[in-house]
């Protein structure tokens, strides 16, 4: 599944008829690696995934190429002419079944069943050792609450200025607009469940700005990342008007 990112992610970009560079400005990359990424010659990393598909305002299950047709029945286009229903509606999904996203420096994810919800994303992880969810080693910050448990091995998460080391048996839970990274420090792999809800909440804020005031990704906050600084845009925009 991993070489449907690059061509959902240009084919995203291309229906809004954002530019290459309009769009690695927004998500913090340069835009010769969007360009590897599009191409797939460079995996992106979670920071950047989550970037990209803020920014686009698309779902995993889009950026896999799954279509959750009527009654929640997940749909995966094998080829234009032959889609192939994986899982009965919104019961089971079977392991075999499991789409998955390789990512950059060691951190895979296996897409698990929603019943059809638009609004989680639910993922078995798994971070390499030494693997991080930023290459750059830089927090990143996306809309929705992030829920995990751990099964086995260890992994750090840094969150604001605090950390937090995870045994097998831990979760946690927070505003995924905070700032934060995880790391696998240790000798094995780390493997968990996670459950991020409501992550498109604000794509659709940002949506509602664009359609009142226009595009605003040419502005320092390119795509706002919590109520916050999209308020900020709103006002922002408000003034702009009445000069």
């Amino acid at each position: 599944m991993e070489d449907r990112i690059g061509p959902a992610l240009r084919q995203a970009r291309e229906e809004r008829k954002l530019s290459l560079r309009k769009v690695a400005t927004a998500a913090g990359i340069s835009p010769s690696l969007l360009s590897q990424v599009e191409t797939g010659r460079s995996q992106p990393s979670v920071s950047t995934l989550y970037a990209l598909v803020s920014h686009l305002g698309i779902s995993l299950d889009e950026l896999l190429g799954i279509d959750v047709g009527q009654a929640g029945v997940p749909v995966v286009s094998e080829s234009p002419e032959r889609p192939v229903a994986r899982t009965p509606p919104g019961v089971v999904q079977r392991a075999a079944d499991n789409p998955v996203l390789e990512m950059a420096n060691g951190v895979r994810w296996e897409r698990l069943a929603i019943g059809g919800q638009a609004d989680v994303d639910a993922l078995l992880v798994t971070y390499a050792p030494g693997a991080a969810s930023s290459v750059d080693r830089k927090l990143m910050r996306h809309s929705g609450i992030e829920h995990a448990y751990l099964l086995s091995g260890e992994l750090t998460l840094l969150l604001d200025f605090d950390r937090h080391l995870l045994a097998p048996g831990d979760s946690l839970c927070f505003d995924s607009t905070r700032p934060h990274m995880y790391l696998n420090h240790g000798a094995e792999p780390a493997r968990g469940v996670w459950f991020v809800s409501g992550r498109r909440e604000l794509e659709h804020t940002r949506e509602w700005v664009e359609s009142q005031f226009g595009d605003l990704s040419g502005e320092v906050a390119q795509s706002p990342s919590n109520a916050v600084e999209a308020l900020a845009l709103l006002l922002k925009a408000d003034r702009d008007r009445g000069r």
